[in-house]
């Protein structure tokens, strides 16, 4: 686990939390460049954010908070002791009930856990990135549109395959996250994760290094010289990604991801399109859409501010066959005897 320094982020002006509001635009700040004349995204950037991907269903059609309600959430999601891994909290209508959900001391003697809120902290508590109610911009309803007839035989055709054996009897069963093979949250598209949650920007004349702290996979080394993509016959988990630069705005195409991905329930043919574009001194402006005819009938796009922080990246020491995932296996065991009369 990093703890990292979120640069600005509770502290954002309200009226810029809804858009993006650029320094250059008022003469304020001048976009640096590299050596080569490249707009320089170098540094740590932070996706730290409690808005949820997909806008609660009592939001209904509110794109986003009023100045009001947004300093209530804000003061509310920041106040000491507030849980960083209540993720969910946020799709909670009511106030009290968001309060004691963020609330670790809630919690019965049942509950063996380190306490989030000092282990997880960071000097600048985690709050609302954006006054939007959810990071999916388009649809404009805020949410992920329903998978077709081709996503549902897919999962159909996964869960016949798996039969009647149970998640835990074998560890190909368990998720991909659980195993330390691939995160959803490593991009591409990048997305907020619970914790550890820092991405660093490399530059070179030719390529962009995004090197995410929660990985399983290695630093994404997207080239820029315009070289084809690999060929169809080689598929990963994180896909393969050309970049280009369209004015100031760096934008990342990635396609070639594997069948076990399924990302948000996609396909191999996920297709997905992210632009970074820098706008102050603190805030890189991230935008994706994503597009797959095998799953969605139209494609999607979500938006997330990437807020300046502070190194180092510590490893995050995770890798596929580590001790956990054998004692996870061997608890079942000892639940399923003890479930038969033994011992």
């Amino acid at each position: 686990m990093t703890v990292s320094v979120i640069g600005c982020l509770a502290t954002l002006p309200v009226a810029a939390q809804g858009q993006v509001q650029s320094e250059a635009d008022t003469g304020t700040w001048t976009l640096p460049r590299t050596p080569d004349g490249q707009p320089d995204l170098q540094g740590f950037w932070t996706t730290q954010t409690f808005t949820p991907l997909e806008r609660p269903d009592h939001l209904a059609d509110q794109a986003f908070y009023t100045e009001e309600e947004w300093t209530q959430l804000q003061a509310q999601l920041t106040v000491d002791g507030a849980d960083p891994l209540a993720r969910s909290v946020i799709t909670i209508a009511d106030p009290e009930e968001r309060a004691r959900v963020l609330d670790q001391t809630h919690r019965d003697e049942t509950y063996v856990h380190y306490d989030n809120a000092i282990w997880l902290a960071t000097r600048v508590p985690k709050g609302l990135s954006t006054r939007r109610t959810s990071l999916v911009t388009d649809p404009p309803d805020g949410r992920i549109p329903p998978r077709n007839d081709a996503a549902r035989a897919r999962a159909a055709a996964r869960r016949a395959k798996r039969g009647d054996r149970g998640a835990f009897d074998a560890h190909e069963l368990r998720p991909l996250s659980e195993r330390c093979i691939a995160y959803g949250y490593n991009g591409p598209p990048l997305q907020p994760p619970a914790y550890n949650d820092v991405h660093q920007f490399f530059q070179t004349p030719d390529h962009v290094v995004i090197f995410t702290e929660q990985n399983n996979n290695p630093p994404r080394i997207i080239p820029l010289d315009g070289r084809p993509a690999i060929s169809e016959k080689i598929r990963m988990y994180p896909g393969d990604s050309r970049g280009r630069w369209e004015g100031d705005t760096l934008v990342v195409e990635s396609s070639h991801f594997n069948d076990e991905t399924a990302w948000q329930g996609s396909s191999r043919h996920l297709r997905v399109v992210e632009r970074f574009r820098r706008v102050s001194a603190d805030r890189i402006h991230y935008t994706f859409t994503v597009e797959d005819p095998n799953t969605w009938d139209q494609p999607w796009s979500a938006e997330i501010p990437m807020m300046a922080t502070e190194g180092p990246m510590f490893e995050y020491a995770c890798h596929e066959g580590n001790h956990d995932l054998r004692h996870i296996l061997e608890v079942y065991r000892n639940i399923e005897r003890q479930e038969a009369g033994g011992q």
